[in-house]
């Protein structure tokens, strides 16, 4: 076999690989002296079929197994020989031309395929004890401990019975009819839905037309959704609700007790205390966590500066651009209201693809190096959280994996980059800061609203372009 490099333009490589038709036909008839013993065909006995026999009836078969074989296991083989990884899967090109193969398969021409791709980069990891990261803490305070105490007994009040008007804090239960221009509009009705009156969680000025209601009452209110409503139909527009108000009840006394904790399967107030401080320090720790890694990213940004292999940096890109256009559609808007253009908007993303390439490349070699491992039970735990996404889907999703190349990768690639993380949080020079809740969460986004309609989403920021995430390997 000979292999002839035909072009090395920085990442781009090309090769020629010439297998002699001499050396296909030496395979080819040490595959029919193996199936020799095995064929059966008639006129001969067992094991005493002449090999041109063989050639002549399955010859040019056999042939094209070869040229599958070859064409599937010597690229590896040469990237090894050569010392050099491939970014993607090389792309293997052989003739088109009918009598070409022809002549391939009979064994009367040397087979010759080309073999295109983009190498990793050499690069070497700058010194990880030059880095130095701020790790924002914050101490949560007995007093949000409490109110998120008082939410979840909130969320276990009982309410009673109540023959009178509805008043503020009170639940009632509706049958709501929504109409724009006298015609119901979709998502903009509901039977029987409770809603605690002061919850806030209907559009401005919904939940205040009920206060004076009663059991039985019906009434026609008038609204109008938010500008940034996430219906594009809808945002903006005053909109009618017929409403029929089915029960009325008054909320029960809001006590944090034993009794309570017990009813949430929790043995005192305490332990409901304990669990509560325990998830709000969580969910400080993930976005702790979040500005650690953007200071980790940062860094290595900055200290490796190389080319990224192309086809990576458009894979990369387009699964950005798509994820972009669709927030976009789903929330009505274009690149006009966001003040961008699709130019401008393409070329910043195309920056942050190729950093996400670049760093998960970085990534990938620190944790080569430090001998980072994801084990098959990370692995497991992973795919059952994605089965977990899609209920009623399971078996569809398994089967997806399974069958999917590179989609067990895909649940691997984030595991390395945080374990990596984990590593490198080991060995970098990290100092710890007090922060308020409101300093720790200075960069993060409103939340959303619940709407009687849908929910309300975060429409498209450039901020995207600042998610600290890699393209890891």
């Amino acid at each position: 076999m000979q292999v002839t490099e035909t072009l090395a333009e920085g990442l781009k490589r090309e090769l020629k690989i010439v297998v002699p038709a001499a050396d296909m036909a030496s395979q080819m008839n040490e595959k029919l002296a193996e199936a020799k013993g095995k064929m059966r065909i008639n006129g001969f006995r067992p094991g005493k079929v002449p090999i041109s026999h063989l050639k002549k009836v399955y010859g040019k078969s056999i042939m094209a197994q070869l040229v599958n074989e070859m064409i599937q296991e010597k690229p590896t083989a040469i990237l090894s020989e050569r010392g050099e990884r491939a970014a993607t899967q090389p792309e293997i090109s052989m003739t088109e031309d009918e009598k070409e193969a022809d002549l391939i398969l009979s064994g009367a021409a040397d087979f010759e395929f080309t073999m295109a791709y983009e190498v990793i980069p050499a690069f070497d990891v700058s010194e990880l004890s030059g880095l130095k990261v701020v790790r924002e803490v914050v101490d949560v305070p007995a007093a949000e401990v409490e109110e998120q105490v008082l939410r979840v007994a909130e969320n276990s009040r009982t309410y009673e019975p109540k023959d009178g008007k509805a008043a503020d804090g009170d639940k009632v239960t509706i049958d709501y009819l929504g109409k724009l221009d006298g015609v119901p509009f979709e998502g903009g009705a509901d039977q029987d839905a409770e809603l605690v009156i002061g919850s806030n969680r209907f559009i401005p000025g919904f939940e205040e037309q009920l206060v004076g209601l009663k059991a039985g009452d019906q009434k026609e209110i008038t609204v109008t959704f938010p500008a940034e409503y996430q219906a594009a139909h809808l945002a903006g527009k005053e909109a009618k609700f017929d409403i029929t108000v089915k029960a009325v009840a008054a909320p029960g006394a809001l006590e944090v007790n034993d009794e309570l904790a017990k009813t949430l399967g929790l043995d005192s107030a305490d332990k409901l205390r304990e669990i509560v401080r325990s998830q709000i320090e969580s969910q400080y720790g993930q976005v702790t966590r979040q500005k650690l890694k953007r200071q980790i990213l940062d860094q290595l940004d900055e200290a490796h500066k190389f080319e990224s292999p192309s086809k990576l940096v458009d894979a990369e890109f387009e699964s950005i651009w798509r994820q972009i256009n669709q927030e976009l559609t789903d929330n009505g808007k274009s690149f006009e209201d966001e003040d961008t253009t699709e130019e401008a908007a393409r070329e910043e993303y195309r920056k942050l693809a190729e950093r996400r390439v670049r760093l998960g490349l970085v990534l990938s070699k620190i944790g080569e190096q430090a001998g980072i491992q994801v084990s098959d039970e990370e692995l497991q735990r992973s795919l059952f959280e994605q089965v977990r996404k899609f209920p009623g889907q399971e078996q569809e999703i398994y089967e997806y994996f399974q069958k999917t190349p590179g989609a067990v990768a895909s649940l691997r690639a984030p595991i390395f980059e945080e374990k990596t993380i984990d590593h490198m949080l080991t060995v970098i020079d990290v100092t710890d800061k007090s922060v308020t809740k409101e300093e720790l969460m200075a960069d993060d986004e409103a939340e959303t609203e619940e709407k009687p309609a849908a929910k309300k989403k975060a429409p498209a920021k450039k901020k995207a372009a600042k998610k600290d995430e890699a393209a890891s390997e």
